[in-house]
């Protein structure tokens, strides 16, 4: 059995009970959870194994590639800038990325990029993942690319763009790449254990992953055979040209080792961010409250910034999303607290967010990266942090 380490605070135990649930029963190897609630932690737990391949546990300062989750500190930078005003969110991105302009895209406005309505999804010719890394090949390509639909009449997920597109802005807004935005005007602040872009210092820290494939895979199966409301999906999967497989076809070869130290020490500011459980959890902390001393943003632009702007069917992902100007809002499929939720979910089951009804942030991250659309794990602990508000 494994060993939960850390501390509960009075009444938040059913968190405790859902985490080890989720070695024993969900398929957890290494993982960490921390809640905060009016800037204070009442939860943080870990426990597990950090790399299966040399039995190294999992301990308190151990960090985890968080993939999809990373884009909830990227749009906080983003209207950080913006509550600067140096940054005005609804001005036309080649006010500042003059290049952009390119392919009819002049007048889009900078909110489009951050609520994933600006349809750059892919890139008709995908670039190396050398170029991909260095940064300033992808975002040239992009700023060329014409968009897949009319930007502002549908959303759809930019599960990799999204993160050159808002962070070019950020790095021609601030003079700094967005990881290293982050680092001083976030991460330092705070004493975050959160990077975008890793230092080699700090290579040895971090959890190796361990990808577990769904029990079927329904692309292999007759289409009879697959559930009804999940046929259109899987026709997609199926279908190389979809907006479902183009998405993550932007670089040559598509697959992207994440735990290459190549990756992990470049700038993804859409997937490749860093961090302990604690880390995701007081950074959303640091939005609802003052943490020690040090709060991101006023309540003004922290309703502006979590104020939906698209919703309804995922052009990409083919079911319901909803979107703030960067932040993920709750749907019956998205684990949040409540209505007032934002956040990020990340690939394989992290996640973070805040719910501002509560006074709650969380953090979530763990090595096991469960496919499909089984994993429970963050659910369950989201559920029992619900019953511990009760």
């Amino acid at each position: 059995m494994t060993t939960i380490h850390g501390q509960v605070a009075a009444g938040f135990e059913p968190v405790r009970e859902a985490f080890a649930a989720n070695f024993t029963q969900h398929g957890d190897i290494g993982a960490a959870v921390c809640v905060y609630q009016h800037g204070r932690p009442v939860v943080d737990l870990w426990g597990g194994i950090a790399d299966p391949e040399t039995g190294r546990p999992w301990t308190r300062d151990t960090l985890q590639l968080v993939y999809s989750a990373t884009k909830g500190a990227t749009a906080t930078a983003a209207h950080m800038l913006a509550e600067r005003g140096t940054l005005n969110l609804d001005a036309p991105v080649a006010e500042y990325w003059p290049e952009f302009a390119a392919n009819g895209k002049a007048d889009m406005p900078v909110r489009w990029l951050l609520s994933h309505q600006a349809g750059l999804i892919t890139l008709d010719q995908p670039v190396s993942l050398r170029e991909a890394l260095a940064w300033h090949p992808m975002a040239a390509a992009l700023a060329a690319q014409r968009p897949q639909w009319t930007p502002g009449t549908a959303h759809g997920y930019h599960g990799r763009t999204w993160g050159w597109l808002v962070g070019e802005v950020i790095r021609r807004v601030s003079g700094h790449t967005p990881g290293r935005f982050f680092a001083d005007e976030i991460a330092a602040p705070l004493g975050l254990d959160f990077f975008i872009g890793l230092p080699a210092r700090e290579r040895d820290r971090v959890s190796r992953m361990v990808y577990q494939r769904p029990a079927v895979d329904l692309t292999t199966v007759p289409t009879e055979s697959v559930p009804e409301e999940l046929r259109e999906q899987v026709a997609a999967w199926r279908d190389p040209g979809s907006f479902s497989n183009r998405a993550y076809a932007i670089t040559d070869p598509a697959a992207i080792d994440f735990d290459s130290p190549e990756v992990q020490a470049a700038e993804l500011p859409a997937s490749n961010g860093i961090s302990t459980a604690h880390g995701l959890a007081r950074m959303y902390a640091a939005l609802l409250d003052e943490v020690d001393g040090v709060r991101l943003l006023t309540q003004e632009t922290l309703a502006s910034a979590t104020q939906e702007q698209a919703s309804g069917k995922d052009q990409v992902m083919l079911i319901p999303s909803r979107f703030s100007s960067g932040y993920m809002l709750p749907t019956e499929t998205n684990p949040m607290i409540g209505p007032k939720s934002f956040g990020h979910t990340g690939r394989g089951g992290s996640l973070g967010f805040a719910d501002p009804e509560h006074g709650i942030a969380f953090g979530y991250a763990m090595n096991q990266i469960i496919g499909g659309s089984g994993d429970m794990r963050a659910p369950l602990l989201v559920d029992a942090v619900r019953r511990a508000l009760r």
